[in-house]
Parts: C-alpha cells; structure tokens; sequence
C-alpha cells in the first residue's frame, strides 16, 4: 500500500467562514502534502468581520477526541490555535506529555483580528505554566508575545521572547504585523536570542487566518523533516503567497488562499 504522507494533529476551535481555525489549519495541512487530523476545542459563531461568540467544548471531550485518535495514528506534530478554556490547555498539556516525540507548534489565539477576546487571564497562566515548556515553537504576533510574558505595551520584543524560552518553549517566532512599517519583521528566537529575521512587503487590507495558515504551515514543514530555521522561512513565504492571493468573500476582512499555485495553474 503507499505510504502515508506526514501526519498532523490540530488542536483548534471551528471557524464557520473558514478563514481561521480548525478549517484553516486542515486547509493549510493538506495544501502542503499533509494528511490533517483535528480535535474540536470549541465552537464560534463569526463571519468575516468578526466573533460574536465562543463555545467551549467540555475538556473530557477535547482528551477523548484526542486520545482516540492518537491510539490509533502515530503524529509527526501538532499545531494547537484556540483552545477554548484554561481546563483545555490543561489537558491537552497532559497530552502532549505523553508524546514527546511529536514537534508542537503553538498559535497563541488571544484575541480575533477585529479584538474579540478568546482567551482570559486563568487561560493565559496555563498557557505559560503548562503548556510553553512542551511547545517547539510558538508563534505570537507582537502583542501575544508581550500579553504572555506578563510586559508592558512597550517592552522589547527581543526581551519578551527571552522570557518566554525562559519558560520552556525551544523557539520563539515573533511576528511584526501589530507593528508599524511598509514591511512586517518577524524575528525568530531561541534561548540565545535572535536566529534569523525576514522581511516581507506589507499588503494591503485586513486578513482573517494569517496566523493560523503561518503556524499550520510550519508544522506542516516540520512534519515533513524540515529544520526549524528552514521551516519558519519556507512557512512565511507561503503565508505570504497565501495573503497576496487573498479574497473577499463577504463584508469583512479578506482570506488567504491555501490553494494559491492549484487556481495559478488554471
């Protein structure tokens, strides 16, 4: 029988418009030659410009979603976004645990792009706590990082990753979207400090997803045998080929397209 193409787990609540979450990461997943398997960590009900609300699902649910699957089907990685609730991360802290082997690539959803909240402060203590010290890289945009390292509005980035691999989490892939320029920066970090920094021409408009297709795409690299520095290069020009094939399919903001060379080729 052929063999079966790198696996990966998401972790991720539903996003119905499909621009970001659980739909983003399983478009993303595929798009790049994985075979994308998901647990439900709870439900929204947004569009395009924005949430309105979030369902939790209830963590016995989220472990044993997972640990069904996981029973059955060895993981090259996993990439988790919106979690739902502190008692999710707990347990999907829990069990990571018991897979160390799996790369984990962590989105750190705090807020929606409009500002809606997804995470509250109990949420963000786990994230810290439990969840940091199993993560391989974990990719917050600016103001993520500062919220998780406990920093003020202007602490230095460079600083806020250092206390974040403090914390546990191998690499640091800060992204500079939140930040002001004609280019966006995004700095990769280690416990050493800066790796490698690129830069990217700053499109126009609002995206909903990129960083979800940015994190999903790095774990889709990394499960495909990808060095962490090539990866987080490799994700990024895909994201940004993502957001510059972007369409607008309601009222609100635009959505990448993780199929990008499929439509090229038409």
């Amino acid at each position: 029988m052929p063999s079966s193409p790198p696996i990966v787990l998401a972790f991720a609540a539903s996003d119905p418009t499909g621009g970001a979450g659980l739909q983003a990461d399983l478009l993303t997943l595929a798009s790049l030659g994985c075979h994308p398997l998901s647990v439900l960590t709870g439900l929204t009900v947004q569009d395009t410009r924005g949430v309105e609300s979030l369902l939790a699902i209830e963590p016995a649910w989220v472990a044993g979603q997972a640990r069904r699957l996981l029973e059955d089907v060895p993981v090259a990685a996993f990439k988790l976004g919106v979690l739902g609730s502190a008692a999710n991360a707990r347990i999907i802290a829990t069990i990571l645990a018991e897979h160390p082997g799996a790369a984990v690539v962590l989105d750190p959803v705090l807020a929606s792009g409009r500002g809606d909240p997804l995470a509250d402060a109990e949420t963000v203590q786990v994230l810290r706590a439990a969840l940091l010290p199993r993560t391989t890289v974990l990719t917050p945009n600016s103001v993520e990082a500062r919220r998780l390292a406990l920093a003020g509005p202007d602490a230095s980035l460079s600083e806020c990753a250092r206390e974040l691999t403090k914390l546990g989490c191998k690499f640091v892939l800060v992204t500079g979207t939140h930040e002001p320029g004609a280019q966006v920066s995004n700095t990769l970090y280690d416990s050493r400090g800066a790796v490698r920094q690129d830069h990217w021409r700053r499109l126009p408009g609002n995206y909903h997803g990129s960083g979800c297709t940015l994190a999903s795409a790095l774990a889709a690299l990394i499960a495909k045998g990808l060095g962490v520095e090539n990866a987080v290069q490799a994700a990024q020009h895909y994201t940004w080929q993502a957001l510059a094939a972007g369409f607008q399919p309601g009222r609100g903001q635009l959505l990448p397209d993780r199929f990008f060379e499929t439509r090229s080729r038409r």
